[in-house]
């Protein structure tokens, strides 16, 4: 059963992202069953549950990777539940994934210059060709982004070494460096905290929080470390086989008798 009690919430706009009656069947196992869940600007929100309880999956129909058996997903308002996971991506919803995807044999600066490239040059070929000032100004404002979000993430020393040589946890960050260049209104963190050392984990903390807070962005948050979920989330969802068990602050979620059956049994 649901845990409905009400939550603190500073919430004074619509959700940025909801999921409404969301199910996801494969064959005859759902994994996912008529889930319901809201995701606001500026907060960030946990999401955890035991192996098998449909976090990745409620993941994969939130950022367009499936389109779930039924239920709708809703963007801004609007239902982007057939609408493609590159569309989503460049509207603003993005995402990491647990296992690394970078580009090796790209610099870690140009693997986080790479996701601004979509957006165009400013004035195509003839633009490049004849190094027009709209290109150039454009041009500036990229990499003077990528240099922000480079040192945000604590990336900036490394910001010329190939990716294929950085350990796990500065793969990790240029993951992220990448999601986030372009401003995003959602950002979708699948177990991003494995194989991390502890300053890095702490590093990575702050990076999201302080991008909720400065840019209004929503975070959520995949995790089995569930310890760090609760020190960092300002809500926490919690599923099992499928669908939401209760939800809340930590705290509450914490202390949930649904929530503690589903850990330990």
């Amino acid at each position: 059963m649901t845990d409905t009690t009400p939550f603190p919430s500073s919430q004074t706009s619509d959700p940025v992202l909801k999921a409404v009656g969301v199910t996801m069947a494969f064959g005859g196992v759902r994994a996912l069953d008529n889930v319901d869940a809201s995701f606001y600007p500026g907060e960030l929100c946990g999401l955890i549950g035991p192996n098998g309880a449909g976090k990745t999956t409620l993941f994969d129909c939130l950022s367009g990777l499936r389109e779930p058996t039924s239920g709708k997903i809703h963007y801004e308002g609007h239902d982007v539940t057939s609408r493609s996971s590159t569309w989503r991506a460049r509207q603003g919803i993005r995402r990491t994934f647990q296992r690394q995807q970078i580009f090796g044999w790209l610099t870690v600066e140009d693997n986080v210059l790479v996701a601004l490239e979509w957006e165009g040059g400013g004035g195509g070929l003839v633009a490049d060709l004849l190094a027009l000032p709209t290109r150039r100004r454009r041009e500036q404002a990229r990499r003077e982004r990528v240099d922000e979000v480079l040192e945000r993430c604590g990336l900036n020393e490394l910001r010329y070494e190939t990716a294929a040589n950085l350990p796990i946890g500065r793969a990790r960050m240029v993951e992220l460096a990448r999601a986030v260049v372009f401003k995003p209104t959602v950002l979708l963190l699948d177990e991003p905290t494995s194989g991390l050392e502890e300053f890095e984990v702490e590093n990575l903390a702050q990076v999201v929080r302080r991008l909720c807070v400065e840019e209004n962005c929503s975070a959520v948050l995949v995790e089995h470390d569930v310890n760090f979920v609760m020190r960092n989330s300002d809500r926490v969802i919690a599923l099992n086989l499928g669908s939401v068990i209760a939800e809340g602050t930590p705290d509450q979620v914490r202390e949930n008798a649904a929530v503690r059956s589903a850990y330990l049994g």
